[in-house]
């Protein structure tokens, strides 16, 4: 089974539509204010509605209010949540939706972190200073590879872009791929060819 693409930081109904129609098998929305891929419940939603029903649609949170979650998984159909903050195990399953939990690698302590959080999958992105995610650089894929012997889906996030999409799914094997700014022309403007490249690649990878 081919490996499965999430477009993230998706911001308009275009780029949501040309992920889609590119073989993207889910969009990410972050409601993250201090994000410049920040989008409000009201916007996604909006897009949301106007997607094909086999397309999974993952709202991004970063140590944000329960009732700030609830209000989008009502109003944007959620079907996952991904938790890209200091949230606690408790806060990323008390929401009866299908829950990963992000890491920011920087060290084998950090993939031993995910040992205290029984999310659906967790997602392995690139540690930075003051920056939840987006940093558009890769990390030690080894690391990856540590946390696959864990047995939870993978998803790889972290610097990945056309050009290296094929080496990282063959070396780590990751149940999916995340991208976002490696596909971008600017913060939450998708480049509709970068997007087509990086999912024909990582699926034929």
């Amino acid at each position: 089974m081919s490996v499965k693409v999430k477009i993230c930081g998706i911001t308009n109904l275009a780029d949501a539509l040309g992920a889609v129609e590119a073989g993207a098998d889910l969009l990410g929305f972050i409601f993250c204010e201090t994000s410049p891929r920040h989008v409000t419940v009201a916007a996604a939603a909006k897009i949301a509605r106007q997607l094909p029903p086999h397309v999974v649609k993952v709202g991004v949170f970063v140590n944000a209010p329960g009732d700030l979650v609830m209000q989008a998984i009502g109003a944007c159909g959620l079907n996952m949540l991904q938790f890209h903050g200091e949230e606690k195990p408790a806060d990323c399953l008390k929401f009866g939706v299908m829950s990963i939990k992000a890491v920011r690698v920087r060290d084998a302590q950090s993939i031993e972190a995910l040992h205290d959080y029984p999310t659906d999958a967790w997602l392995l992105d690139t540690f930075a200073e003051r920056q939840a995610g987006g940093t558009g650089k890769t990390f030690n894929w080894d690391l990856a590879l540590m946390a696959q012997r864990f047995g939870k889906p993978i998803f790889l996030a972290g610097g990945l872009d056309p050009a290296n999409i094929i080496e990282a799914v063959r070396r780590v094997r990751p149940f999916a791929v995340d991208v976002s700014s490696g596909v971008e022309t600017s913060p939450g403007k998708k480049d509709a060819a970068k997007v087509k490249e990086f999912i024909r690649a990582a699926k034929i990878a």
